[in-house]
């Protein structure tokens, strides 16, 4: 009998299924067969899951349930460990349906809410799937022939399947599974070549062969990461399917959704189509992530990457276990095997590419709103904002500013004064983003629109099937949309941008409605019959369909069709415009982008969306920035004090301390509400706002010196609590607070009417970022003081945060002296550093143009190292320090072995300013 059940640890270790030498009587030199307990694993499994069980099967047959009439073989499957044989939706299955598949159907419980449950048809132990019919060495890893001898149930079954492996590196496995006689899409991302095997991976991989299946553990304890036994694979022309057993319920990412940080392995599907719709829990929203972090116990961390840009659906069971379908390309798998959770995603990153550094000015206050009216209004705010001396550093417009809806064009009339905004902005230090949506108004009299005119003649649109362009409906009226897997439409782009820029010199650009979002489904047309654009097996897209407001799935495009592509579109259209960006200003581009996929933090930031003023959704802010950091995409936000709906004076004002903490900060609002820039608040809450932005400027040199980091090796900037505490199993849960770092702690007010907020506190001593005050904590729920006009941070000990007196903009800040604060270890030691350069110009790091510097303390003796120098750094001094849990009071304190006065208070902090060092000097201080 072939089993699917979940093969645990104990089956797994007395015999590995190891790939041996044959004699080259039997095969050809180098050829391998799988060693004799592989062959019979499946005999072996269903011995032992039979003696599991016997009592679990008992306990339901006296009980009456389920029906005695079900085969045994049905019985022997726990409910837990019932993989979906009938997942398509508005599908009544009954018994006839199912067992018409060859599968079990025991009738069972939806769970509350009428949501799907245990799976009334679920697969047998012995469903037919692949066989391992042959596995060859390669210099990279291993080739493998699989067979399958009876058909599956969708259409166009695939028989044969050629396995890739490749051992990476030490901690990336890379399995790919694709049709072995005929080539099939595949996502045309760049992947690194692994140019040798790796020597000491800290995994093992076995397989068993009938069934086939993949079992990779984690070398160092065991742990089973996956077991992919627990189901049939199917991989047919449009419905590709495999499940693994998980180690835990430890399960982050597959985006884009809202929803927890940690997901729920309740029978919950997460559907992965890129979709324009307000953020919605169990909705498919703008993006495509196929990547997930699972925490294993003891804190070890693995992920797992799914290199597929179809139609999507991943299941999640109480198993715990997890299916992927999906409806096309290739079953292409990347395993990260960490060990720790940063270094997993680390290791994600070098696969899909590092995040582009951001210029310094994008990690500023930006300002938008749909429906300022007109540039003068737009203006008006601008100047309220420097009235008030509130920082910011962008203004932005939505679509109003355009003539008609139209891409590059403005509004003759009512933002007739628009270049002369942006002069004014530029002027100040300040920086100008426009909105840009990729449908191209199809509508206006030939030669009045060149846009489309020169579109139309390139070639450069999505066509139908017919080869026409296909006509839908967005912002203008009827549409064209533009084709960026085609090269030559980044030409034109950049052209249209150039036009544009020499009117408008925009700064940044913010793509949006690039899922592609249609207000028809499909096009004018609707769509053709067909199985592209109805398949054999549709996943849980929200409108159960693919063309449900976008394009029609039969889109010809250069590179592929729509089908395929769709998921891609937002990342080819970041791509196009962070490369005129550079064209247009030779400096680092700015780009925000609603739909994203694998990559895109190379070429974008996102922001999570249209979301609504109130306060659960300030909440599902926190998990969804962090779901973007795991994502590779570090500069992200949500719209402070939300986009639609209206907002009141509480909610905006601890929304705006909570966005002063997202890595991109923006206030945006929907047109017909009124303002809620901090300007329109009441003294008290204006100068809260204030009070908040002026800490996030006081912090760019520390937030900076992350994006650095995140750029140069993965690191993520807002990170969850796990991420360093990853043993603390209170944290694996938390997503009501975040990190900046591994060191600054945020705990931000969620909730109205309250002037105090609970929060966790990791074990270790903490320091209030304020005042310096120290916390000992063992690990521990901790109620904190929390004022309207008061956030709460806290410094972690051991660390030291570069900081800088803030002023309204970036670029008025960098002029400022620093201040470094000390957060001294229980045993007095600390560490820091900080990458500065002119904070605009491209690849800095790469050739050169820059200061790095390290700070460290032990003994204390405080010593800054400079490693790398530049000139900028000799225009910056470091003008205060601050020294957290200092115990005793100091009687002298030396600056480079000269005598300097301090300040010292009862609750530790040892406080030296008027230092006037050069960012270029190191120097080293000690107190006595």
């Amino acid at each position: 009998m072939k089993s699917y059940q979940k093969l645990t640890t104990a089956v797994l270790q007395p015999a590995a299924c190891r790939v041996e030498e044959e004699g080259a009587a039997q095969m050809s030199a180098g050829r391998r067969k799988l060693a004799p307990w592989c062959v019979g694993s499946g005999l072996l499994v269903a011995a032992v899951l039979l003696s599991a069980t016997t009592v679990w099967v008992l306990r339901q047959v006296s009980g009456g349930w389920p029906r005695p009439t079900l085969p045994p073989k049905c019985l022997l499957v726990p409910e837990s460990h019932r993989f979906d044989c009938y997942p398509e939706r508005h599908v009544v299955v009954t018994q006839e349906l199912c067992e018409s598949r060859g599968c079990c159907f025991i009738e069972s419980l939806p769970l509350a809410g009428g949501k799907r449950g245990v799976p009334w048809c679920f697969y047998p132990p012995d469903f037919p799937s692949y066989t391992l019919d042959s596995l060859n060495q390669t210099a990279l890893g291993m080739v493998g022939l699989l067979v399958r001898r009876e058909k599956a149930y969708y259409p166009r079954d695939i028989e044969m399947l050629r396995l890739d492996v490749e051992f990476e590196t030490d901690t990336r496995l890379h399995i790919k599974l694709t049709d072995a006689a005929n080539p099939r899409y595949e996502v045309p991302l760049e992947v690194p070549r692994a140019m040798k095997r790796a020597e000491n991976p800290i995994y093992t991989l076995d397989f068993s062969r009938d069934p086939f299946g993949v079992l990779l553990r984690r070398r160092a304890t065991g742990t089973v990461l996956l077991n992919t036994t627990v189901a049939p694979l199917i991989f047919a022309d449009q419905f590709l399917q495999i499940a693994t057993s998980l180690p835990s319920r430890f399960l982050y990412g597959l985006g884009e959704h809202r929803g927890t940080l940690l997901h729920s392995l309740d029978w919950s599907t997460l559907t992965l189509w890129a979709r324009d719709v307000s953020p919605t829990e169990s909705f498919n929203l703008y993006g495509a992530h196929p990547f997930y972090l699972l925490m294993e116990e003891g804190g070890d961390a693995h992920g797992v990457f799914l290199l597929n840009s179809n139609a999507m659906e991943v299941a999640l069971q109480p198993a715990p276990g997890l299916t992927w379908r999906t409806i096309g390309g290739v079953l292409d798998f990347y395993i990260f095997l960490g060990p720790d959770p940063n270094m997993v995603i680390q290791q994600y990153q070098q696969v899909i590419g590092f995040p582009a550094m951001p210029p310094l000015w994008a990690l500023g206050f930006h300002l938008c709103r749909w429906g300022y009216g007109s540039s003068n209004e737009t203006w008006q705010t601008v100047r309220a904002m420097r009235n008030y001396q509130i920082p910011q550093d962008a203004q932005w417009n939505d679509i109003d500013y355009m003539d008609g809806y139209r891409d590059f064009t403005f509004n003759p009339q009512k933002f007739a004064s628009l270049p002369s905004l942006v002069e004014d902005l530029h002027k100040h230090g300040q920086y100008y983003v426009i909105i840009l949506d990729p449908g191209i108004s199809s509508t206006n009299p030939h030669g009045s629109y060149w846009p489309f005119d020169e579109g139309l003649k390139r070639g450069l649109f999505l066509n139908t099937t017919q080869g026409q362009p296909l006509i839908g409906q967005v912002w203008p009226g009827f549409t064209a949309f533009a084709d960026f897997s085609n090269p030559d439409t980044h030409q034109w782009w950049l052209e249209n941008l150039q036009h544009f820029h020499a009117h408008v010199p925009f700064d940044g650009l913010w793509i949006d409605m690039n899922e592609p979002s249609n207000f028809m489904d499909g096009s004018e047309d609707g769509c053709p019959p067909g199985e592209l654009d109805s398949p054999p097996y549709t996943p849980a897209v929200l409108g159960d369909s693919l063309s449900a407001k976008t394009v029609c799935a039969s889109a010809k495009q250069k590179a592929s069709v729509h089908y395929n592509l769709h998921n891609l579109y937002g990342l080819m259209e970041a791509k196009a415009t962070a490369s005129a960006l550079i064209q247009i200003r030779g400096k680092r581009p700015f780009v925000i982008s609603r739909s994203t996929f694998p990559s895109q933090g190379r070429y974008s930031g996102h922001w999570l969306g249209d979301n609504r003023s109130q306060w659960k959704d300030m909440y599902y802010s926190i998990p969804g920035l962090l779901s973007f950091s795991l994502f590779g995409i570090p500069l992200v936000g949500a719209d402070i004090c939300g986009f639609s709906g209206s907002t009141s004076e509480e909610l905006c004002t601890r929304w705006m301390q909570l966005g002063a903490f997202y890595p991109f900060a923006r206030n945006h609002n929907t047109q017909n509400e009124k303002a809620q820039d901090p300007t329109v608040f009441s003294p008290a809450a204006r100068t809260a706002m204030k009070n908040a932005l002026l800490t996030r400027y006081s912090l760019l040199p520390f937030l900076y010196t992350l994006f650095h980091r995140a750029h140069l090796q993965g690191d993520t900037v807002a990170r969850p609590l796990f991420f360093e505490f990853p043993w603390d199993v209170a944290t694996l849960g938390l997503d009501r607070q975040f990190l900046w770092g591994r060191s600054l702690l945020v705990t931000p007010v969620l909730e109205p009417g309250v002037e105090s907020v609970t929060g966790y506190v990791p074990r270790g001593v903490w320091y209030d970022f304020y005042t310096g005050s120290s916390v000992n904590s063992s690990g521990e729920m901790l109620k904190m003081s929390a004022p309207l006009e008061h956030l709460n941070l806290h410094v972690r000990e051991g660390a030291i945060l570069p900081t800088q007196k803030p002023g309204t903009t970036s670029e008025a800040t960098r002029g400022n002296p620093l201040r470094l604060i000390v957060a001294l270890s229980s045993n007095a030691t600390a560490w820091g550093d900080l990458f500065w350069d002119d904070g605009e110009s491209l690849d800095t790091f790469e050739r050169g143009n820059y200061s790095y510097l390290v700070f460290n303390v032990t003994q204390n003796i405080f010593t800054s190292t400079v490693l790398h120098a530049s000139t900028e750094a000799t225009e910056v001094t470091i003008g205060t320090l601050s020294i957290f849990g200092v115990r005793e009071p100091p009687s002298k304190v030396l600056l480079n072995g000269q005598e300097k006065p301090f300040s010292y208070l009862d609750n530790q902090v040892l406080t030296v300013s008027g230092l006037g060092l050069s960012l270029s000097q190191g120097f080293s201080l000690r107190w006595l």
